[in-house]
């Protein structure tokens, strides 16, 4: 059995959504759900190639926050394209369970559109889950919400795994009969394309010009942001001030960088990794302009951190034992 995950808000750290799927995505793998999360804000440039994902899934998760009106872009970009590109027959066997919180009005409507745009699609319906969440902190210290949201996230399998049955969708039936739409192998743009240019020659090259100069420049790309993460593990390793029996785990995410910082504090030793993935003490994102000014020793974490350029989860005291155990020195 597989369940797909379409993560559709922004990514940040406090957005309590992301805690509802991870809860959620534990409790699945538990009962040997195989599940594969796709993040929207992250794969917003082939949003339309992916309802060709469905076509292994048995079941679906849709998230979104309501930030301050509606689903969002991201998912209603995905929608579009499952509308456009779906496997119309594909998904009318697929199960769909929406999760929507909000950080302001709106969540019920939410849940409810994401509902009957799945059942439009030819769909199955699955009963979701909402909420109003205004600090995390309230929903990641509550062990009710907890209980509530693996209760959840049981029901989803067992509707998935008994193939429930509901009554029939007033909506479906008039998508049955007045909203059809082919299903394509090629996007509109891509036949348009390959119709006015497949012969000809000088368009080809041109293609292939550019496509040598966008990966000449990726190169170039890759290469600086290997120097930088060189950089910063030098740096770190270099103004290490260790504190006799103090243990810490951090997690650094700095903007444009691929890998997280990981720094596994052990008394007087340190290690350093990169693309970290162990749960740490401290997890932290921080802009590249800032990262740059502390390694320049122009600011220090906790500056950075009350000037809004970084956000922070985890316990506040480990945070500001960074700045003792990496002093830098202004250049």
């Amino acid at each position: 059995m597989k369940v797909n995950i379409y993560y559709g808000g922004r990514g940040l750290m406090d957005d309590p959504t992301l805690y509802v799927i991870n809860k959620m995505q534990e409790v699945l793998e538990e009962l040997n759900v195989k599940v594969e999360r796709f993040m929207l804000n992250e794969l917003k440039n082939t949003i339309t190639t992916l309802p060709q994902t469905l076509k292994e899934a048995d079941g679906i998760i849709l998230a979104a926050t309501v930030e301050w009106y509606g689903i969002g872009g991201y998912m209603q970009q995905f929608l579009d394209a499952c509308w456009l590109y779906g496997d119309k027959e594909k998904i009318a066997k697929i199960y769909m369970c929406p999760v929507v919180m909000s950080t302001t009005y709106g969540e019920r409507e939410g849940k409810m559109t994401l509902s009957v745009a799945w059942e439009i699609l030819g769909g199955l319906p699955c009963s979701g889950i909402c909420g109003y969440i205004a600090n995390i902190n309230e929903l990641e210290m509550s062990d009710d919400y907890r209980m509530l949201i693996e209760r959840k996230a049981e029901n989803v399998y067992r509707t998935m795994k008994q193939k429930v049955v509901s009554l029939p969708a007033s909506n479906r039936a008039v998508q049955q009969k007045v909203s059809l739409s082919p299903t394509n192998d090629l996007t509109p743009q891509e036949t348009e394309q390959l119709s006015q240019y497949a012969a000809d020659d000088g368009y080809v090259q041109r293609q292939k010009e550019d496509i040598q100069e966008l990966a000449s420049m990726f190169r170039g790309m890759m290469s600086q942001a290997d120097n930088e993460a060189d950089s910063y593990q030098n740096k770190f390793e270099k103004n290490f001030q260790p504190i006799p029996g103090f243990k810490a785990v951090y997690k650094i995410a700095v903007e444009g960088n691929n890998q997280a910082i990981g720094l596994q504090i052990n008394g007087k030793d340190l290690i350093y990794h990169t693309d970290f993935s162990e749960r740490a003490d401290v997890e932290a994102q921080i802009t590249a302009d800032a990262m740059n000014e502390i390694m320049a020793g122009r600011m220090t974490f906790q500056r950075a951190f009350m000037g809004g350029e970084m956000k922070m989860k985890g316990d506040f005291k480990i945070l500001r034992t960074l700045d003792e155990l990496f002093v830098f020195m202004k250049e």
